[in-house]
């Protein structure tokens, strides 16, 4: 079920895509995308996570127009997808970007900014900002074919922002960056949410998802398998209950079937399934004389409601 928004608040909106091919040589039918639906508000950092072949870049490739649908629609800032309308306030950074391997940055990005229509000056102005950036000053008179992939990841995202988008479409933007790089990166997104940009990005690197996102959805094999915040796609299941209380003799039956049973001393920590009656454990533990210190439900975590929601798309024939 999707929350509807108006459309004047939506950067993203995408309605049942579909698109399906047929291999070379066996002509075998594959669905790349099958129904994909949902929202992107403005101003928000969207996450769209799935493991390989799942969809996120045919996706991405539908959104920006360079492949059709089979069928469905999209809208870019509520102009229809494909349009010129729609990719003029759009910065893109498609996986694996390949540039003129003797142009150095400032002459890529001065290359982006005459297909804008972006005036000399300003087009210099703003180059020279984004390299600033990015982090790739030091390398602005170096061919990019000296670049290594981290770098030409940034000089990627520099060209996405040449045009200064209200949306940015980024297609796995930490690939190929060390842990200090795709620190960077989260801190370059996150600047753009503050103002006021929308970002849509496509990764499989969960940690930067919970860390910066204001919603994520999960495909796998074609499908969208769920949507919502990081808190909210955590929050629906509940592992086990974690409780430590204080004792004034021996456990007693009080550890019949916990789990992670820790004593320390007076102290006693132990784990509950989901399934237990915990108001009727916590009344025997007062019984016995205990002093409840802590009572913690366990929620799975993002990376754990990922793998099951992939392993249930690959479970459906």
């Amino acid at each position: 079920m999707y929350r509807l928004t108006l459309v004047a608040d939506l950067a993203l909106a995408v309605r049942d895509l579909r698109k399906s091919f047929r291999t070379p040589f066996a002509r075998k039918k594959i669905e790349a995308l099958r129904g994909v639906t949902f929202e992107v508000q403005k101003g928000h950092i969207f996450g769209f996570v799935g493991p390989n072949g799942a969809g996120k870049t045919t996706t991405i490739r539908t959104l920006m127009g360079l492949i059709k649908p089979t069928s469905g629609s999209a809208t870019i800032l509520g102009r229809t997808v494909p349009s010129r309308a729609a990719r003029e306030r759009v910065g893109f950074l498609p996986e694996s970007p390949y540039f003129y391997d003797y142009l150095t940055v400032p002459e890529l990005l001065d290359l982006v900014g005459r297909l804008f229509g972006i005036p000399g000056p300003e087009r210099k102005k703003r180059a020279d900002e984004l390299i600033e950036r990015v982090g790739l000053s030091r390398a602005r008179t170096q061919n990019l074919k000296k670049f290594s992939k981290g770098m030409l990841q940034r000089a990627g995202l520099a060209q996405a922002l040449m045009n200064d988008p209200e949306l940015v479409v980024l297609d796995e933007p930490m690939s190929g960056l060390d842990p200090i790089g795709r620190k960077e990166v989260r801190d370059l997104i996150l600047s753009l949410r503050d103002a006021g940009k929308t970002v849509f990005f496509s990764t499989h690197i969960l940690s930067d998802v919970e860390a910066i996102t204001d919603r994520v959805a999960i495909i796998a094999r074609g499908q969208l398998q769920a949507s919502g915040t990081p808190a909210e796609l955590v929050a629906q299941s509940v592992q086990a209950v974690d409780i430590t209380i204080r004792l004034t003799g021996e456990a007693g039956d009080l550890t019949a079937g916990a789990d992670q049973v820790r004593r320390h001393e007076d102290e006693l920590s132990l784990s509950l399934p989901a399934s237990a009656d915990v108001d009727a454990w916590l009344a025997k533990a007062h019984a016995a004389g205990a002093k409840v210190i802590s009572v913690a439900p366990r929620h799975e975590t993002l990376e754990a409601r990922f793998l099951r929601e992939v392993a249930s798309a690959e479970a459906v024939p």
